[in-house]
Formats: structure tokens, C-alpha cells, sequence
């Protein structure tokens, strides 16, 4: 089974830049999609299901604003929209899709850049999360969580660390809770199958375009697994030919036969 996240940052933006001919040619099992700007009413969706996919939709409230849809090839699966906290279901932020025995979470997770408001949100919907998660995690055993988690874990996961110390998306707190996550009862795939990889990164800067060609960036992009799933973990990649957003997708393969 493979496994895609990606923030596509507007996903009719994305359409227009190739993104279903790239589906056509990647041709995974399950395409989690974070920052959709949209809702499900605005995309063409046949052009989708005639690739095999259903579509499942979580939207914003507010117009082109945030939003997470994720497609599968499976034909039974149940999905949920949600976390049951208000700000957080209004910027339509958490998709829930069960596939049998596994549940993928597909998730955008807020920034803090724009100021100490939006911060200290930040730092509110990561607490609410860890434990509306972990208490799904006592019923659903085999959990993926893709997402745009809009933080960069330790140093090897951005260009410049020591000039970023402050930054949101590498502030202490943050990075103490991605020790949480990952100590706890889920782990970082690719760090867990690649623990020495340096200047791997899924997002660089729209303000600065050389950036991206220079690979100069930040690992914000995670695919992460309950640890009752690491027996059958295969490969993670990032899929950096993939240039129809800000970041790159992050490509996960499970040997699900085995399950």
C-alpha cells in the first residue's frame, strides 16, 4: 500500500499546474491533501473518480481557506470529519478515513507565524490533538498520521537552525511536543527508516524561489505511524520532482499484505 501526503496549497491551483497527471503517473492508494482551499463543491471530482478514487472531504468554513480532502482506491472505508473542537473542525483541519483495520488521519496542523494570537491557538490545537489521538489510538490500534504539522523537529530537519531558534515551526515548545508524539505511542517514519539523513526537507519559502533549487528548506511534512505498524514499514521518500506547491509530497509504503 502507498501512502502520499501533500500540502497542496490550493488545490485548484495545483490542477492547473499538473497535479492529476502526476496522480496518473505516482498512482498511490491513499493521497492525503492538506490546505485544499476549497470545498468539495468547487472541484470537478470526476476528474478523480475516473483515476478510481473516492474523494473524502473535510472544508473550512471560510472561503479558500485551509481544508483537507483525502482520495482512496479502496472501496470500503468509512470517514470522519473532525475533532470535535470548534475552531479546529471550522478551519476543517482533520480528516479521519478508516480502511478496515486502518485509519488514516490526514491533518493540517496551524501555523503561529503570523503572530502570538495564532501561536498560542497553535500551541491550544496541538494539546487538544495529542489527545483526542491518543485516546483514538485505545480503539484503533493501526493508525498513519499524514500531515503538514508546520514544525521542523530538531536541527537536521531545517536548513538553518541557529537562525530560526525563535521562528514559529521551531520553537522549543513545539519541538518538545513532537518528542511527545514520537516517544510516545507513534513514530516519525522517515526518521525511523533514515536516522542519519540530512538536508531531506518537504517545504522551502514562496518569498525566495532560489531556495527551493538550492535545497535549502524545512521538514514539516510527516507521515507518522503507530508503533503497532513499524513491522510493516517499507520505504518513506520525499517526492521532490513534484512542484505544484510550496512543498513536496511525502510517499509512504506499508507491506499491508503481510496484515
Amino acid at each position: 500500500m502507498k501512502i502520499v501526503s501533500y500540502n497542496v496549497n490550493g488545490l485548484r491551483a495545483a490542477i492547473k499546474k499538473g497535479l492529476l497527471d502526476w496522480l496518473v503517473q505516482t498512482a498511490p492508494d491513499v493521497l492525503c491533501l492538506q490546505e485544499v482551499k476549497a470545498l468539495q463543491t468547487d472541484i470537478d471530482l470526476s476528474l478523480f473518480e475516473s483515476l478510481g478514487y473516492q474523494c473524502h472531504w473535510f472544508g473550512a468554513e471560510k472561503k479558500g481557506y485551509s481544508g483537507v480532502a483525502t482520495f482512496t482506491k479502496e472501496a470500503v472505508c468509512e470517514h470522519y470529519g473532525g475533532t470535535g473542537h470548534g475552531q479546529s473542525d471550522a478551519e476543517g483541519r482533520v480528516l479521519r478515513t478508516d480502511i478496515g483495520d486502518l485509519t488514516v488521519i490526514n491533518a493540517y496542523f496551524p501555523s503561529g507565524t503570523t503572530g502570538s494570537v495564532r501561536q498560542t491557538y497553535k500551541m491550544l490545537w496541538l494539546d487538544q490533538f495529542y489527545d483526542w489521538l491518543t485516546q483514538l489510538h485505545t480503539v484503533r490500534k493501526q493508525i498513519i498520521l499524514c500531515g503538514d504539522y508546520n514544525i521542523a523537529h530538531t536541527e537536521v530537519d531545517l536548513h538553518n537552525p541557529k537562525g530560526n531558534t525563535k521562528t514559529s515551526g521551531f520553537l522549543p515548545e513545539e519541538r518538545l511536543w513532537m518528542d511527545r508524539l514520537t516517544s510516545g505511542p507513534f513514530v516519525d517514519t522517515f526518521r525511523h527508516l533514515h536516522p542519519e539523513t540530512t538536508d531531506s526537507y518537504s517545504w522551502w519559502s514562496q518569498r525566495f524561489p532560489h531556495l527551493r533549487d538550492e535545497n535549502k528548506g524545512w521538514r514539516i511534512d510527516y507521515i507518522c505511524a503507530s508503533k503497532e505498524l513499524v513491522p510493516y514499514l517499507q520505504t518513506v521518500t520525499h517526492l521532490k520532482d513534484a512542484v505544484h506547491s510550496d512543498h513536496c509530497p511525502v510517499a509512504l509504503t506499508l507491506d499491508w499484505n503481510l496484515m
